[in-house]
């Protein structure tokens, strides 16, 4: 696999090929990466569960963004293409799951709420060998884990990305901190089109209005500070509301949790780290 900054290493790429060549239909696969480390778009031949206890994981797709804190999961079908950018240390506790596993947890790409027990499981099977015993702990962690990854819950962490050359610039500019405010005539400018043409090429390409689709990132990047501990009045500046009640209520219309519990559920997962 080739990277685009620091590489990964050769006992990192080979510890995953061994995790996917296991006989088993679910194995863990344990890893730490540095702050700032990025991976070329690539895809793998079995599914996974991106998880990480401590750090956030940045990972793209052709189609889509998603912001991956420590209180969430990605699930990665086999054969999707994506690439991974660490921000700041991550120490990633994942699933690799063959074929049949895969299919039977989840069809599609999706963000999953960790739960305190999935989280127990995924640690569990990362402590267990890579062809664990059929009639032994193994066998009955990874059979609990696949069921657990069926019952959780999606949360609509997913930003679609447009394919559109323009569209990308403008949406590579507000994914700056620094260009989250500017106004849609602002980025048309540094995009290369009109305002009235990046807008409609929005809606076309993301099923969102540029001001839903920016209110939608900034509510990603909120959730994702949430989760690395920042209080609910940062995260409400950083999601563009100067109101800490209004970004309450938005969020829980949004995700179904308050910023507090988001918070509580980050630092518990961050401060149990194995």
């Amino acid at each position: 696999m080739k990277t685009r900054s620091q590489s990964l290493s050769q006992i990192g790429q080979a510890a995953f090929l061994a995790a996917e060549r296991s006989p088993r239909p679910l194995v863990g696969f344990a890893m730490d990466y540095p702050g700032g480390m990025e991976t070329a778009e690539h895809a793998h031949q079995r599914g996974q569960l991106l998880y990480a206890v401590s750090g956030v994981m940045r990972i793209t797709t052709p189609e889509a963004a998603y912001v991956v804190p420590p209180s969430m999961a990605l699930f990665l079908p086999a054969g999707a293409l994506h690439a991974i950018r660490m921000e700041g240390p991550v120490a990633m506790r994942s699933l690799v799951l063959r074929d049949r596993a895969a299919r039977s947890a989840a069809d599609e790409t999706k963000v999953i709420a960790m739960t305190p027990l999935l989280r127990e499981l995924v640690l569990a099977a990362c402590a267990e060998p890579l062809c664990w015993k059929l009639d032994e702990r193994g066998h009955h962690v990874t059979a609990l884990a696949l069921d657990e990854i069926r019952r959780a819950t999606a949360v609509p962490l997913t930003l679609a990305l447009p394919h559109d050359a323009r569209l990308r610039r403008a949406v590579a500019l507000m994914q700056d901190r620094k260009g989250r405010s500017k106004r849609l005539e602002d980025l048309a400018s540094h995009a290369g089109a009109s305002s009235r043409t990046l807008a409609r090429r929005f809606i076309a390409e993301t099923g969102m209005s540029f001001r839903q689709w920016r209110r939608h990132a900034g509510m990603t990047e909120a959730m994702s500070a949430l989760s690395m501990g920042v209080t609910p009045s940062q995260a409400a500046a950083i999601a563009g509301y100067a109101s800490q009640a209004a970004f309450g209520a938005a969020f829980r219309s949004v995700f179904g949790m308050t910023p507090g519990e988001v918070r509580r559920r980050g630092l518990t997962a961050s401060g149990n780290r194995k």
